[in-house]
């Protein structure tokens, strides 16, 4: 099973997630009764209603959050917060998956604001976030991911919508995406865009469930079939589109895995083979997932070589560094793709061969029922050059000593 979740047009808030997952189907009595219990640990915060209702946005059907409050408060120590959160959480009967993942959200956002303002954590003051609403987006999410259980299925996410502008908050006025959510995002691997629209679509509420979620990014649906959709509308009202989130619910197709990754090309016709060995290398060892050379026919009938590497978010800028200067190519083609990917699993076994000892990894991939085993090349290559054998044999009389372990 596989949990999409759509920000690409309407960016996302705590609240959107949450009326998302109720319209996708978690118990919204269950959810109520749950949040409420914040209240006796949020001094001079009441909950007067809070409801979840069907509203149209732009013709489509979608929940939304109904929540009246009372409060005094206008800023609160996080730690006031955290400690609301977790009395909270210790009152309803949750999983320790769901606890830890509602913990690591109010985490991450005491973290942004941290590093934003830099002060220590415990010295952090929230703002916009101290009121209960966030106790109420992050709790009623926890309790809806656990009812529906959807933390303990793959969870991807397309690119996120944030929004442009400017954004008015306690400390002034400061260009859209604001820092908290900037910060949030930072480490993860989900994509970010801006869109057209000169407001906040994003909030660092909603940012810190997204990334305690998944840290998958996909540019495109996977081949899935869909069971259920659950669309969660924001507050805000625009002309062009539907403020609303989508959450879509499937099943893969195949079992596939799914990830999202860079491709780096480029085209160089003045380099030597031993450099271009040299870069695939150097490459490697910078992180890059593959790493190809082509041969080909460029203008003017001109041979060239064209390099092709695959990487991710976090190797990106080594790896073009290292792509420049090795090359002195004058230009980069980046594109981005989603991969299928088998699933697989990472084994070792420890062998003896002439009365040595060697530690071999294999991977174990299943497809279709079928299970298939691959041994690493550099242990495979290793035990080779010590038995004097060619790999074909070593391979051979590997796999024969693997099977027999699995037995």
């Amino acid at each position: 099973m596989v949990t999409i979740i759509d920000p690409f047009l309407a960016g996302l808030s705590g609240d959107m997630i949450l009326c998302s997952l109720i319209d996708l189907g978690a118990d919204k009595n269950k959810i109520i009764e749950g949040v409420k219990s914040a209240e006796k640990f949020l001094p001079n915060s009441v909950i007067k209603k809070i409801d979840f209702i069907k509203v149209r946005k732009h013709g489509i059907e979608s929940t939304t959050l109904i929540l009246d409050i009372d409060e005094e408060s206008h800023e609160r120590k996080s730690s006031e917060i955290k400690h609301a959160l977790k009395n909270s959480l210790n009152e309803i009967n949750l999983s320790e998956k769901a606890k830890n993942f509602a913990e690591s959200c109010i985490d991450t956002l005491i973290s942004a604001e941290s590093r934003v303002h830099g002060i220590p954590a415990e010295s952090v003051h929230f703002h916009e976030a101290s009121s209960i609403d966030t106790l109420v987006d992050i709790i009623g999410v926890a309790i809806a991911v656990e009812n529906l259980a959807i933390l303990d299925e793959e969870i991807v996410s397309m690119p996120i919508c944030v929004g442009g502008g400017t954004v008015t908050f306690s400390h002034g006025v400061m260009t859209n995406p604001a820092s908290a959510v900037l910060e949030i995002f930072k480490n993860s691997n989900l994509t970010i865009y801006g869109g057209n629209i000169k407001n906040e679509l994003t909030t660092p509420t909603g940012a810190c469930i997204l990334v305690n979620l998944t840290n998958t990014p996909i540019e495109y649906y996977p081949f899935m079939k869909i069971d259920s959709i659950g669309y969660g509308a924001g507050k805000k009202d625009f002309d062009d589109f539907a403020n609303v989130l989508k959450i879509v619910k499937g099943s893969k197709k195949d079992n596939f895995g799914t990830d999202s990754v860079i491709i780096l090309e480029t085209n160089v016709d003045d380099v030597s083979g031993e450099i271009l060995g040299n870069l695939i290398e150097k490459i490697m060892q910078d992180g890059a997932k593959d790493a190809s050379i082509y041969h080909g026919i460029t203008k003017k009938g001109r041979p060239t070589n064209l390099v092709s590497i695959i990487c991710d978010n976090s190797t990106y800028d080594k790896i073009t560094d290292t792509l420049i200067t090795e090359t002195g190519t004058l230009g980069i083609r980046v594109t981005t793709a989603n991969r299928l990917i088998v699933p697989r699993t990472i084994h070792e076994v420890k062998l003896n061969f002439d009365g040595k000892i060697y530690t071999v990894k294999y991977k174990v991939s299943v497809f279709k029922g079928k299970s298939n085993f691959k041994i690493e090349f550099d242990d495979l290559k290793k035990i080779s050059n010590f038995l004097n054998k060619s790999i074909k044999e070593t391979e051979s009389l590997i796999r024969n000593e693997i099977i027999k372990e699995d037995v």
